[in-house]
């Protein structure tokens, strides 16, 4: 179901709010490794247009532009956008990165090589709508390419838990629903001459323990910062303790660390 047009602008205004709380480019440092190592294997060829939908500080823009590729990153959060930007800066790379929205993309029809997103289109309000932008934007033969939470993994436990402390707007889409291979093929089939996916994980790696990691994602990533405002003092406390719980469960380290493994689905289409 879609949220009603009526209310789509407030619900996109709260979402802009949650990513613009806190600091996401604290988050993004520690998934920085697994975003080079997406970036590897779409083996991007030097003078290619490449756009990185929902790119926050860069982590898959800045490994294309090292290929020299011609990169534009587009992002809802603009200080995210201004650390990209110096982080393209302080290596001598040239990209462009832009505010803007996924689900109305200002580019060209057929205008881009490749057309990637990690971890970030798949949380658009309309996922419809965003599959049809990134296939429009996206040249015939070139490739299409998502990193996805899958929804029983790590990430989408650790989602599930905020939503019953904090619950999404009624009528919103899942964005792990991205993370199904079926789903995926509903959404991007008609546009697709290919699609392959793959299971894939992400290492995340906290040189702390679990109790300081679940503070760090309370101040630094914005939809956990904004969950716990919006909550009573009892509520905050029950939250923290279940998510300390959660990475505790989770956790695979024995020496102060916390390492966890993000499965996701990873999806390279190649447009029809």
């Amino acid at each position: 179901m879609q949220p009603a047009q009526a209310s789509l602008e407030q619900i996109k205004q709260r979402m802009r709010d949650a990513w613009t709380a806190g600091d996401f480019g604290q988050i993004a440092r520690y998934s920085a490794r697994c975003a080079e190592e997406f970036v590897d294997r779409l083996q991007i060829q030097p003078r290619a247009r490449v756009l990185d939908v929902a790119c926050g500080t860069g982590n898959l823009a800045i490994p294309a532009a090292r290929k020299g590729a011609e990169v534009r990153g587009i992002d809802i959060a603009p200080y995210l956008l201004e650390q990209a930007r110096k982080r393209a800066a302080a290596e001598g790379l040239q990209a462009v990165f832009e505010e803007g929205d996924a689900e109305q993309l200002p580019y060209p029809d057929a205008h881009f090589d490749v057309v990637m997103s990690m971890f970030g289109a798949m949380f658009g309000l309309r996922p419809e709508v965003v599959a049809s932008e990134l296939a429009r934007v996206c040249r015939p033969g070139g490739v299409i390419a998502m990193a996805n939470w899958i929804p029983a993994g790590f990430v989408a436990k650790q989602f599930a838990l905020g939503n019953q402390y904090a619950p999404p707007p009624q009528g919103t889409s899942a964005p792990v629903l991205w993370g199904e291979e079926r789903v995926v093929r509903e959404r991007l089939g008609a546009y697709a001459s290919e699609i392959r996916t793959t299971p894939q994980t992400a290492d995340l790696d906290y040189p702390f323990p679990p109790r300081e990691v679940v503070q760090f994602f309370r101040q630094y990533f914005g939809p956990t910062q904004v969950a716990f405002s919006r909550l009573s003092a009892d509520a905050q406390a029950a939250y923290m303790a279940d998510l300390e719980n959660l990475w505790s469960e989770h956790n695979l380290a024995s020496d102060g660390r916390t390492a966890v493994r993000g499965e996701y689905l990873e999806v390279v289409a190649t447009r029809a």
